[in-house]
């Protein structure tokens, strides 16, 4: 795959997806009766990660995954990849769109923006298999989960294994890209022009409006920055100077974003819903 387009601060996360995972009888794994709704064991990588029903349709991700990628080269989409593993558990790979007519510039032309499709799956029923689009921000290598753009599938299970059908992806993206892409943009454009004039007041407004964590460092010490608030205002400087620009909404919800995907523990389903969450919040900043 052609990656030269892509000017990459630190390479793109690469976990192992593709784990070993069986269906087991529960009962015969024990050697005791059990419950209808317990009647199987999902197995990866030799845990026991989840009990299901007998009705259960167990999808692999060779068989997701290895779909997705079909689709996206039958639609001549070039792509990069970032594959996720939560403990053999959930998954999450970003197909990240690689090609020049794929892509924005925000403000100054150094901070670029790509389209990206994530699509999720879980062996112990934290997430749903999905899938949506999203935005891969160069300079940071952030994944941004504010379009509200999903791609719908189906998954059909012949002997409790599932197969994947995919719509057709190259006129999807392009749907996207001539509707909330674009439109998002001029949101971001917002948020870039909109100046933070105190990084600790707005770190501070910012996480009492979202409690995602607290902004001071102890009760006793409320004013004083903590751990993560401290990591934003850090990534704000960091992203202001590196850009040759003034701290503004956009580095500042960029900068939230990072600790959201990059440190809290949060379902990948989660993440996703405190992200738009996050945007709407500085986009009300702004006004």
């Amino acid at each position: 795959m052609n990656t030269n387009r892509i000017n990459l601060t630190q390479p793109l996360q690469q976990d192992n997806v593709f784990v070993s995972s069986e269906i087991k009888s529960l009962s015969k794994l024990t050697g005791i009766p059990v419950r209808q709704r317990f009647a199987n064991a999902v197995i990866s990588e030799g845990q026991i990660v989840n009990l299901v029903s007998g009705s259960y349709g167990h999808l692999p991700n060779e068989v997701f995954f290895t779909a997705v990628e079909e689709a996206l080269i039958n639609a001549d989409v070039n792509y990069m990849t970032r594959s996720i593993n939560r403990e053999n558990r959930s998954f999450a790979v970003d197909y990240i769109l690689n090609d020049e007519s794929f892509h924005i510039n925000i403000k100054n032309g150094m901070d670029k923006l790509r389209p990206m499709l994530r699509f999720t799956n879980s062996y112990d029923g934290t997430c749903k298999t999905s899938g949506h689009f999203g935005f891969f921000r160069e300079v940071c290598s952030n994944g941004l989960h504010v379009a509200n753009t999903n791609i719908g599938f189906s998954v059909y299970h012949k002997r409790s294994i599932g197969k994947v059908v995919l719509p057709e992806i190259g006129g999807l993206v392009k749907k996207f890209m001539d509707n909330e892409f674009y439109s998002l943009h001029k949101k971001f454009e917002v948020l870039a022009e909109k100046k933070i004039s105190d990084l600790n007041e707005f770190v501070k407004m910012t996480c009492e409006e979202m409690k995602i964590f607290s902004f001071g460092a102890s009760e006793k010490n409320p004013t004083e920055p903590g751990a993560n608030a401290r990591l934003v205002i850090d990534a704000i400087n960091r992203e202001s100077r590196l850009l040759d620009t003034a701290p503004n909404l956009w580095l500042g919800y960029n900068a939230f974003n990072e600790v959201l995907h990059g440190k809290l523990k949060k379902t990948f389903e989660k993440q996703k819903t405190i992200d738009s969450k996050l945007f709407e919040t500085i986009l009300e900043f702004a006004n």
